[in-house]
């Protein structure tokens, strides 16, 4: 069967953030110090490898780039500064393209200005609409909450479930096609239904924790992205369901505690990881794509955006609540919309399901292995 070789898919990773990836020699001093290699996922050395031999096909179906959380040992270690990690997160960047049909993503990691200019575009009409819906529907700018409030909660909550509808459509389309390149396209190791069922709850385990990040040396990094995890799904929860308790003008510890909680987490985590890259603290830090700071910076704005509309109809200032408000659907429908499916957020999705199919993986090959012989017995093949 042959094999389709892509001599310029080096060039094109360049363009989602490699670099230096032809100085990589194979002296394997990366994977032997990297926590999460084993014996049947070999990384980042079989991606370099496979990188340097234009196998495209075979890097579309590889999971070994989400099995790794970039502490940087590989990129430390290495004696050549060919960057395994980051060109580990390049090809991060790069499959997200690839499962992605409507080629957005593509667009958005080749092109930040693209991006930007989408966003910006995106929450402008989310602006001009929101401003015309409640003036048109008898809302008064200078009423927060209440009959002629400037915009009803039950409003913003049909508008909230229509966007979570469009973007679990985006992220379930795109989820089964990385099974299709990775699960359906491998003949060889085809996984058994009754597998799928066996390991399912590694999905939940993984969404919520990231807990293989604890194992990449300091803690620290990894309690500061369980903060920022736990905090983004507490407060999409909240929205989704709570939304009337949060903008009613009674105070409702069930929502407006963890919703405090979940904004600290949010600011706090975001603003310590601007700071990491601005001061490049960890080789995490050292190389930043123009998608990271897409990803922080607007994350901040939606955080900070959110709680001081807050503050400001809680101390009586609904005009400038309802102004600010209408800020904050510009930076947060965007954000939703366009980043989760399309770039880093996707990263929530793509890791825990890449963690479920390692799993199943590694039976079915452990499965295959013969088992171990007897002292001084001999293996006979049949003719």
């Amino acid at each position: 069967m042959a094999i389709r070789v892509n001599p310029l898919l080096i060039d094109d990773l360049e363009r989602y953030g490699a670099e230096d990836v032809q100085k990589c020699y194979h002296c394997g001093n990366c994977s032997a110090v990297c926590p999460h290699t084993d014996e049947t996922f070999v990384f980042p050395r079989r991606s370099m490898r496979l990188l340097q031999m234009g196998l495209e096909r075979k890097i579309e179906g590889s999971l070994e780039p989400w099995l790794c959380y970039y502490c940087g040992q590989c990129s430390t270690q290495c004696p050549r500064d060919a960057e395994p990690g980051e060109t580990m997160m390049s090809l991060r960047r790069w499959l997200t393209s690839r499962y992605d049909f409507t080629g957005i993503s593509r667009l958005f990691y080749r092109s930040p200005k693209a991006e930007v200019l989408a966003m910006v575009a995106l929450g402008l009409v989310v602006g001009v609409g929101l401003v015309a819906w409640g003036l048109g529907n008898g809302g008064d700018i200078r009423v927060y909450d209440g009959e002629r409030a400037f915009l009803k909660s039950h409003h913003v909550h049909v508008f909230d479930w229509g966007m979570a509808a469009v973007l679990v459509g985006l992220l379930g389309t795109n989820a089964a096609r990385m099974w299709w390149f990775i699960m359906y396209r491998d003949k060889e190791s085809r996984v058994p239904w009754w597998l799928y069922v066996k390991h399912v709850l590694l999905l939940p385990y993984h969404f919520f924790t990231q807990k293989r990040y604890a194992e990449c040396g300091e803690r620290k990094p990894w309690l500061l992205h369980l903060a920022l995890m736990l905090s983004y799904v507490t407060m999409l929860v909240l929205i989704m369901f709570f939304l009337g308790h949060m903008q009613s003008d009674t105070w409702h510890w069930q929502a407006h505690l963890p919703g405090y909680l979940a904004t600290l987490g949010l600011l706090g985590a975001t603003a310590w990881m601007m700071r990491g890259r601005l001061k490049k603290i960890t080789p995490l830090h050292r190389h930043s794509h123009e998608s990271d700071w897409v990803f922080l910076v607007q994350l901040f704005v939606v955080a900070f955006t959110g709680i001081l509309q807050h503050v400001l109809h809680r101390t009586g200032q609904p005009l400038a609540g309802n102004v600010v408000y209408v800020v904050h659907m510009m930076a947060a429908v965007p954000m939703l919309v366009l980043e989760v499916p399309f770039s880093k957020w996707a990263h929530l999705v793509y890791r825990p399901l890449a963690m479920y199919f390692a799993a199943m993986r590694r039976e079915v090959l452990r499965a295959k292995v013969p088992a171990p012989l007897p002292a001084g017995a001999r293996r006979v093949q049949a003719a």
